[in-house]
């Protein structure tokens, strides 16, 4: 630890994020593996440490390197925590030495967070943040690093972790057909408003983010303390419109579509096609947008 915290320090304000974070909602289609996260298994901070790329170079692994004269290609993290999927071994992960030797993708070892000393839940005394990369890889409580050539071969890189179709379930599962899982696709907050004349509430907003296939219900926002649907309260916001959110995962260029129902079940047309009129009014048809997803890298 001294030596560590004798190398240059640097702050990192990082998202760490469980690769199961809303797994709830999957639950919803059908029964997924795992604890049943909502939205909240994230969280924001400033990491304070010193650069992997930094503590790598003391043992001759210059920054940058792709392979180490020795054969090496994986950085692997193991922890002091044992569990019960490692049969009682420690909890480890690995990720490329392109990445960990990389200034840029500032991979630290942490021994701060939000400017105070780690606590014990989130690693005391030192830690792993690789940001950008589900939290399964930002090891805690860390014990070890090891240089090797393949993957790490502990459970949850080469057994959990894997992102696969949905037409693979636990009895065909093949687990070395995917590759450990590491960055996560983007996420998009969806944002709008819905409204009814009449004074008809909204009762429901459905989002769709692969082209009408499947729906996420979202979120309403309204007035803090006032209904969001008509009643027969004087304070109700039957005259307004609801706002709503929801934030979800696009992987690849795709159109999102959004469409709302009110209160007396009527729901708004597929087609604009099916409401055309001469002189273009009432088009409350499906709302589409194009969203194209690019590689940044490329």
């Amino acid at each position: 630890m001294e030596d560590i915290r004798m190398l240059p320090k640097y702050n990192v304000t990082a998202t760490l994020q469980c690769a199961g974070n809303r797994r709830t909602a999957m639950s919803k289609i059908k029964t997924v593996k795992g604890v049943g996260w909502g939205v909240s298994a994230i969280g924001n901070a400033v990491w304070g440490g010193a650069k992997l790329t930094d503590v790598l170079e003391l043992v001759g692994i210059p920054k940058l390197t792709s392979t180490t004269k020795f054969g090496g290609k994986y950085v692997e993290f193991v922890s002091i925590d044992r569990c019960k999927e490692e049969n009682g071994g420690p909890y480890k992960a690995s990720i490329t030495i392109s990445q960990a030797t990389n200034p840029e993708a500032d991979v630290l070892l942490a021994y701060e967070m939000n400017g105070e000393p780690l606590n014990r839940d989130h690693g005391f005394p030192l830690r792993v943040v690789v940001p950008g990369v589900i939290g399964a890889r930002s090891v805690k409580w860390l014990e070890a690093i090891n240089i090797i050539a393949e993957e790490s071969q502990g459970f949850f890189v080469q057994k959990d972790y894997k992102m696969f179709p949905p037409s693979v379930n636990w009895e065909n599962i093949n687990w070395s057909s995917r590759r450990p899982q590491m960055d996560f696709p983007v996420q998009v907050k969806i944002g709008g408003y819905a409204a009814s004349g009449g004074g008809r509430g909204i009762e429901r907003v459905d989002v769709s983010v692969d082209g009408g296939k499947t729906w996420i219900d979202a979120s309403r926002c309204q007035k803090s303390g006032i209904p969001y649907t008509a009643d027969d309260d004087d304070n109700s916001d039957k005259w307004a419109w609801v706002l709503f959110e929801v934030t979800v995962d696009i992987q690849q260029s795709t159109e999102i579509i959004a469409k709302a129902l009110d209160i007396a079940g009527n729901v708004q047309p597929e087609k604009v096609e099916d409401i055309w009129n001469l002189r273009g009014i009432l088009n409350t048809s499906w709302h589409r947008i194009q969203v194209q997803v690019t590689d940044s890298n490329s």
